[in-house]
């Protein structure tokens, strides 16, 4: 029974609440992108440091002036427009003009994140519109790459084995051999020693950051979890088919930037499914985007596209997978 001295409080949702706010949450994700980082100056040095930093200052500076000119609150310090700079600095090659990557880093600021109306709002992943719009206007400069430590132009993993399919297709067996043995080993693809955009490098940093944000409850397993499955039961089915073997879906894991698609872009909070079901779902249509671009496309890499036409319909996974009234 309620007396005299009780005091109600009538407010609007939500009334569960948490002491994480969106500052706290960007820095966990430039923790838990910080393993990739060391990894990526550890192979490409200045190269890497060069583009890292143009691409976050560039983002962050973006961010203030796009928000001083329209008079809005500066939201710099919640870190969204760092992690969107670094995340972009990860898909772009090490030897990339830093004038481009500015470029990049002003689109995915602009373009993809505040003519939406900023964070929160934005429907497609920022870091992954610049890139797009960066392979299509100088698509040579983006898809140039080095070797790690020495500098010396290679091509990926996965350029390599695209290389090899195309081959194979026209009957040239021993070709496709003679590319196959320039894979790199299982080792340098796990530890990053290959050549590639600065966060494919190494996979396993990407996977110690990825659990470091499971941990944390930034991100739900269920993206990653099946995207990553998906990919990895769809190539060793081809695999096997084509007689390549086991050691086929291992490299289209470690390499071409899966795992960073996987646990830092295709979980992202706003452009992503906000139910369990939704969620399953989207990483289900982005393995299978991935792989069918890889072997079916004019392009080695799928990660990307995939993530971006998945985002598409997360509007319309969450309005068909959404949890029924009760009683209805």
């Amino acid at each position: 029974m309620l007396t005299n001295t009780d005091n109600l409080v009538v407010s609007s949702s939500p009334h569960i609440r948490t002491a994480t706010t969106i500052s706290s949450a960007m820095r966990d994700v430039l923790i838990g992108l910080t393993p990739a980082l060391i990894m990526s100056l550890y192979y490409f040095r200045l190269a890497a440091l060069g583009v890292i930093l143009v691409s976050v200052l560039t983002a962050v500076l973006s961010e203030y002036i796009f928000q001083r000119l329209t008079k809005q609150e500066v939201t710099i310090n919640d870190y969204s427009a760092a992690v969107t700079g670094l995340l972009l600095a990860f898909t772009l090659p090490p030897n990339l003009p830093l004038w481009m990557a500015a470029v990049g880093a002003v689109a995915a600021i602009i373009i993809a994140k505040q003519i939406f109306g900023g964070l929160g709002n934005n429907i497609f992943n920022p870091a992954l519109i610049g890139r797009a719009i960066l392979v299509a206007s100088w698509p040579a400069a983006m898809t140039t790459w080095i070797s790690p430590i020495d500098g010396v132009t290679t091509a990926t993993p996965l350029g390599i084995l695209k290389q090899a399919g195309n081959l194979q297709a026209i009957g040239d067996v021993s070709g496709a051999s003679e590319l196959i043995a320039q894979l790199p080993s299982l080792t340098d693809a796990l530890l990053g020693n290959v050549g590639g955009s600065l966060g494919e490098t190494s996979a396993i940093a990407l996977l110690i950051g990825g659990l470091f944000l499971i941990y944390k409850g930034h991100v739900d397993w269920r993206i990653p979890g099946t995207y990553l499955g998906t990919v990895f039961v769809l190539t060793t089915i081809i695999g096997l088919a084509t007689g390549q073997g086991m050691w086929y879906p291992i490299f289209h894991l470690l390499t071409g930037g899966l795992f960073l698609g996987a646990f830092f872009m295709a979980t992202d909070w706003v452009t992503t499914p906000i139910t369990k079901k939704g969620r399953v779902i989207f990483g289900l249509g982005c393995g299978i985007l991935t792989v069918l671009i890889r072997l079916k496309g004019g392009y080695p890499e799928g990660v990307c596209y995939s993530i971006l036409l998945m985002n598409c319909v997360t509007p319309l996974l969450d309005r068909y997978t959404k949890a029924k009234v009760f009683g209805r």
